[in-house]
């Protein structure tokens, strides 16, 4: 499964709908960086809203893609973590320190903009802008 990686701009948005196996994981990685690369991304924001379940692989995943991105000059934001994810990725020692999270994808996309700003890159652009970052 190749997850669809949409563009605002220089930003990008990643929703991962479903449970990944360890190879799609990677593929992912592998494709979402690829993209910050070509792009020159500014930020990412990655949704799991629609995971119920976050195993130990998949939070390394997210973890190193976090770092990884980072040096490539992307910030990146995870939004929608569900409760019981939390609590297992805290008993299972797994936090996500490598990203900054928040509740939603509204969210998310403030705290990139706030944080995009705060490099001296570009903002985001408000609502009856040009998305042409």
């Amino acid at each position: 499964m190749k997850i669809a990686i949409p563009r605002l701009g220089r930003i990008l948005l990643v929703a991962i709908q479903q449970d990944l196996s360890d190879d799609e994981a990677l593929a992912f990685q592998s494709n979402l960086l690829g993209t910050i690369a070509e792009i020159e991304a500014l930020g990412v924001v990655v949704d799991i809203s629609a995971l119920d379940v976050v195993d130990s692989f998949m939070a390394r995943v997210i973890n190193d893609t976090a770092n990884m991105a980072r040096l490539l000059g992307a910030e990146v934001i995870v939004c929608g973590i569900q409760p019981f994810v939390a609590f297992t990725l805290v008993e299972m020692g797994r936090g996500l320190l490598s990203a900054d999270c928040t509740f939603n994808l509204e969210q998310g996309l403030k705290t990139l903009q706030s944080r995009i700003a705060s490099r001296g890159d570009y903002s985001l652009p408000d609502e009856h802008d040009d998305l042409i970052i």
